[in-house]
């Protein structure tokens, strides 16, 4: 989904649909990188992601399409990565578009504790789950 194929909810429906954006990454986020203050890293991929009563209250006010399409696809929790596959945008652009959206009260972010993302007792249950899977001849690997 781009910003110029409809969402649903917001005319899909009627059969309205918007014009490609023209607007430049570079131009969406002013040049900001995610992770550009050193003193603070980027927002986590698997952040979860949800739209507050107020951006979903500012969805026909916003200036880019960007902005609304992030708060459209947040009205259920999706993940950064989530949001960037679904609206075909790059990530590090929904990462600084997300972080503008939450510092103006529009998103709610759900960042997972640093802790859990290098417990090696999680990775070793993905191996192992990704080792069960059987491959295209029905074949389990051992591991």
């Amino acid at each position: 989904m781009t910003s110029g194929e409809p969402l649903a909810g917001d005319g899909a429906e009627r059969g309205v649909e918007r014009p490609a954006s023209v607007v430049r990454p570079f131009l969406l986020t002013a040049g900001r990188i995610a992770g550009g203050d050193s003193l603070v890293p980027p927002i986590p991929i698997e952040t979860q992601v949800v739209a507050t009563d107020r951006g979903l209250a500012a969805l026909d006010r916003f200036v880019f399409d960007q902005h609304r399409d992030i708060i459209t696809v947040c009205r259920e929790p999706q993940s950064l990565a989530e949001i960037a596959a679904r609206l075909r945008m790059h990530l590090n652009v929904v990462r600084v578009l997300a972080d503008d959206l939450r510092a103006d009260g529009q998103l709610t972010l759900y960042a997972p504790q640093a802790r859990s993302n290098r417990d090696v007792t999680v990775l070793r249950r993905v191996i192992d789950g990704l080792r069960a899977v059987p491959d295209s001849r029905g074949a389990i690997r051992e591991g």
